[in-house]
C-alpha cells in the first residue's frame, strides 16, 4: 500500500512539475505564434499614410454583369477607403445610359475595414499585455484569455461577412450618393459594402408604387477575387421599403 501511494505521489508530482512547464514555457511559445499571424494580418488594415512604407497601394475592382450590360465599372480601393468610383449605369425602362464618378476631393471611408482593423488590434493588445514575463499561473486564466482574443476576432470577420443592415433612408442619409460628379438624379441612391471577399456597389432607383402593389427588389453589382463565383444574397433587402427598384445585379469580376 505504501509502495503505491509513493507512486501516486511521484506521478502526481510529475503531472504537476508537466503543467508548470506548460503554463510558464509553452503557453508563451503558442502565444508568440498568434502575435505573429494577427501582426501579419493588422499589416493588411494598413491605413493610408500611417506607416513607412508610404501609401497603401490602390486596389482595382471590376464590376461585371449576369448576362447584362445594365450595370458597369470600377472601384478603386486604397487602404479602408474608396478613393474612386467609374460607373455607368443603364436604366432599365428607358435604356437611358448615365455616367458617374467620384468628385476628385472625395473618398468613402468604409468602416466595415476600420472596424475589422480596430477588433484585431485589440486582440492583439491583449496578448502583447501577457509577454513572456508575466506568470499564468492557471489553466483557466489561459482559458479566459484564449476567450477574449477569439472575440475580438470572431467580431473582425462578423464585420467583413455580414454588412450592416440598412434602410433607404439610412443610405441616403449616408452622404455617399453626395460625393459623384455629375451629380445622381433625385430618385438614385448607392451603397458600397463588402461581403465576404467581395465590394459591393447597390443601385436604388426609387418609385412611386401603385396602392396593392408588390415590392421588386433586384440584386446586387460587385467586384471580388479572381476565382470568387456566383451571386449573393443582399442584407439590405431584409429592410427596404416596398417603393425601389434595385438594378440587375453582376456576377464576381476579376480584380484589377
Amino acid at each position: 500500500m505504501a509502495t503505491a501511494m509513493a507512486a501516486t505521489a511521484a506521478e502526481r508530482a510529475v503531472l504537476e512539475e508537466e503543467f508548470r512547464w506548460l503554463l510558464h514555457d509553452e503557453v508563451h511559445a503558442v502565444l508568440r505564434q498568434l502575435q505573429d499571424i494577427l501582426k501579419e494580418a493588422s499589416l493588411r488594415f494598413t491605413l493610408p499614410g500611417s506607416g513607412t512604407e508610404g501609401p497603401a497601394k490602390q486596389e482595382n475592382y471590376i464590376l461585371g454583369s449576369c448576362g447584362t450590360d445594365q450595370v458597369k465599372g470600377v472601384l478603386t480601393l486604397q487602404g479602408d477607403a474608396l478613393s474612386q468610383a467609374d460607373v455607368n449605369l443603364k436604366m432599365p425602362r428607358n435604356n437611358q445610359l448615365l455616367h458617374f464618378a467620384f468628385r476628385e476631393d472625395k473618398q468613402w471611408k468604409l468602416q466595415q475595414i476600420q472596424d475589422a482593423r480596430n477588433h484585431v488590434s485589440q486582440a492583439l493588445y491583449l496578448l502583447t499585455n501577457r509577454d513572456e514575463s508575466y506568470q499564468f499561473r492557471t489553466g483557466a486564466e489561459v482559458l479566459k484569455l484564449m476567450d477574449a482574443v477569439m472575440l475580438q476576432l470572431t467580431r473582425a470577420r462578423n464585420r467583413l461577412t455580414t454588412p450592416a443592415t440598412l434602410t433607404l433612408p439610412e443610405i441616403a442619409a449616408s452622404g455617399l450618393t453626395r460625393m459623384f460628379a455629375p451629380a445622381l438624379p433625385s430618385d438614385l441612391l448607392v451603397n458600397v459594402y463588402i461581403n465576404l471577399n467581395k465590394l459591393c456597389l447597390t443601385v436604388y432607383q426609387l418609385h412611386a408604387l401603385q396602392p396593392n402593389s408588390t415590392k421588386r427588389v433586384g440584386r446586387t453589382a460587385s467586384g471580388s477575387e479572381p476565382r470568387a463565383q456566383g451571386g449573393m444574397c443582399d442584407p439590405l433587402a431584409q429592410r427596404c421599403p416596398g417603393f425601389l427598384h434595385r438594378l440587375p445585379a453582376a456576377l464576381p469580376a476579376a480584380q484589377g
